[in-house]
């Protein structure tokens, strides 16, 4: 019989405990001589992550067990962290170790201990490497190295460079102060990359470079075939010793083109499609060539396939159930090979036949509970005062178990994502189920700036960061409320890292929302600066384009940033951070919270020791949402039976 209860007070047989776990999802996966090798998270773990392979008959079997941890803290939101060289039909494992950021060789087919390849650092974490590719030699590998050259947190240098297993590092290039791994071509006769520099971020511009590599290994000087300024190259491949694929955004949109040493550029299949993305961990791959001008690309997340010949981009079909996929496609034969994840599928390692319409799962950490329980995300667009469209994904509320009396509409949490050049998507979140199975209505909002719908709408939020994210979460959270789909009474609004920015600059700049939930966020945008101090290298000068240049701007720095407003918060806010957070470092939350002390105002603030940008460990994931369930509770008025009561400071 179905139990009558208030929205938000259901029970539910999804945990905290549940959630935590579904963060172990895989990534980086790549097919190495037939077999499929990912990496893993392992919230149970403290949040390493291990390395994995499938092997045709066998098990899946772990190649890096305790305490191996294959991350890295390049750009500080790490790159590709491994890569698999053979040399006289011996297999070497080259990784990064995250406990102190080493690159380690390891024969994964004999019985033995992973030996560290680079020298140890002079300070802790003081060298870091990522992107990691097979150079040209049986036994060497290229990748990006950054080295910490002072005490600021801006204080890096960046070079590619040559690893080889017998012999001292060498420096290949160091174009830009930004960079990909260089990519050598079949021929063994050119290397390209992509590089940038301060201010711009890699999805406002960026170049791709070539150089000739030398008989001695050394490169010789490098020259610019594409992007530029306003032209963003997000991923580069060699189709042949003379032709490259690459993606870059030249009249808007990630495309697809070829390019030739020449200097010659031509998009595949011109379409006012996004085939690309926003370059936030290096070695992402949105495109795999399978041959004869076929290439699976990922359009706006979707699998599909360009046919360059018909100049076409259809969805794969075999694919419709799994929408969102992880850039990090490979190609094996005919087969594609990815991460990917559905409304009702947490994210997988897929294998895709395209040809044939199979679609296998290599190895998945499945949902723990009954479809039932389980939201069906709705996509839904709204329009912004200007006329702009606002995407977003609703999650309703689903138990069967439960219904609301007659007449209640549910409470609606407005969940920002972080980025803030990223987007929300339809995937499965156990972290949003653990809230609409209990009654919550959940809206994922693509606000101005998101990716995904071309350069136009990114550019929706140059210099209006803290302006047009508001307005937009603002405007759907209002817009549900009218047509009945939330109580106009208790909206919150919830989000991370540029997702906790915009959820406190909306309680501190317009009344929409009864309280929210700020997790690791930017609070100061003068200390979230490189002048400032507050931010990684990376990130440093991320806000000349989301917000204006220093020191033209400074009065608008002041004028936007929550810290500066603690007066204008419009209810109760919750507070989690990570104590070893390097991106938005503790400080911030902490001059937030001393200053709202005995202000009046309902609020929290927990921090967590061992966690940096982003919660890993599943103890703390645990504890953040059972606290951020009962922080709800108690401010819309209802019982949250089954968690600890958060208390609540003054």
């Amino acid at each position: 019989m179905t139990k009558i209860a208030p929205y938000g007070s259901w029970t539910s047989p999804i945990g905290a405990t549940d959630a935590a776990a579904s963060d172990g999802a895989p990534g980086w996966s790549d097919v190495i001589d037939g077999e499929l090798w990912w990496v893993e998270s392992r919230p149970a773990e403290g949040g390493r992550l291990s390395l994995l392979r499938s092997r045709p008959g066998s098990a899946v079997e772990e190649v890096l067990p305790e305490p191996w941890n294959c991350r890295n803290r390049v750009h500080e939101y790490g790159g590709r962290p491994w890569t698999v060289v053979i040399a006289g039909g011996i297999r070497r494992l080259a990784f990064t170790n995250w406990q102190d950021q080493r690159v380690y060789l390891h024969e994964p087919d004999v019985a033995s201990t992973p030996v560290p390849l680079s020298q140890e650092p002079d300070r802790p974490h003081g060298v870091r490497y990522a992107d990691l590719r097979p150079g040209p030699r049986a036994e060497e590998i290229w990748c990006v190295r950054e080295t910490v050259t002072g005490d600021r947190r801006t204080d890096v240098r960046r070079e590619l460079v040559a690893l080889p297993f017998d012999g001292p590092q060498r420096v290949l290039v160091a174009s830009h102060h930004f960079m990909t791994a260089p990519r050598l071509s079949p021929d063994g006769a050119h290397a390209a990359w992509l590089g940038w520099d301060h201010p711009a971020m890699p999805w406002d511009g960026t170049e791709l470079c070539v150089a000739e590599v030398r008989a001695d290994g050394t490169f010789g000087p490098p020259r610019v075939l594409a992007g530029g300024p306003e032209i963003s190259v997000c991923q580069v491949e060699w189709e042949s010793p003379g032709t490259l694929l690459a993606l870059l955004d030249p009249d808007g949109w990630w495309n697809l083109h070829r390019l030739t040493l020449d200097g010659e550029i031509r998009n595949l299949a011109p379409c006012a499609e996004e085939l690309g993305g926003a370059l936030w961990k290096i070695g992402s791959r949105w495109f795999a060539s399978l041959g004869d001008g076929r290439h699976a690309v990922l359009r706006a997340g979707r699998l599909a396939m360009l046919d360059e010949h018909a100049g076409t981009v259809r969805d794969v079909e075999a694919a419709a159930g799994v929408p969102v996929w992880a850039p990090s496609l490979t190609a094996d034969g005919g087969s594609i090979v990815g991460v990917a994840a559905g409304p009702h599928r947490e994210a997988a390692v897929l294998r895709v036949n395209p040809g044939s319409g199979e679609l296998f799962e290599i190895i998945s950490s499945a949902p723990p509970v009954p479809a039932e329980y389980l939201p069906t995300p709705a996509e839904r667009t709204f329009t912004a005062p200007d006329g702009q469209t606002i995407p977003a994904y609703l999650f309703p509320p689903s138990n069967p178990e439960f219904a609301a009396p007659e007449g209640e509409a549910p409470p609606l949490l407005v969940h920002a994502h972080g980025g803030p050049t990223n987007r929300a998507s339809p995937a499965l979140d156990l972290e949003i189920a653990f809230f609409t199975s209990r009654g919550f209505a959940v809206v994922a909002v693509n606000y101005g700036g998101s990716t995904g719908y071309g350069r136009a709408f990114r550019e929706r939020l140059r210099e209006q960061w803290g302006v047009v994210d508001v307005a937009d979460c603002a405007t759907v959270a209002e817009a549900l409320a009218a047509e009945g789909a939330a109580d106009p009474k208790r909206l919150a609004i919830r989000g991370g890292s540029a997702g906790g920015w915009t959820s406190a600059a909306a309680l501190t700049s317009v009344r929409t929302f009864r309280c929210g939930t700020v997790l690791y966020p930017i609070l100061d945008l003068t200390g979230w600066t490189g002048e400032g101090g507050e931010t990684h290298d990376f990130e440093s000068r991320y806000l000349d384009g989301l917000v204006g240049s220093l020191p033209e701007h400074a009065e608008r720095y002041r004028e936007r940033s929550p810290v500066n407003h603690i007066d204008r918060l419009a209810g109760p806010v919750l507070m989690l951070q990570g104590l070893e957070d390097e991106i938005c470092p503790p400080e911030q939350a902490e001059r937030f919270v001393t200053a709202l002390a005995g202000r009046g105002i309902e609020h929290a603030y927990l921090a967590f020791e061992g966690e940096q940008h982003g919660f890993r460990r599943a103890e703390t994931i645990v504890a953040a949402l059972e606290a951020e369930l009962s922080f709800y509770g108690q401010v819309f008025g209802f019982d949250v039976p089954g968690v600890p009561v958060l208390e609540l400071a003054r």
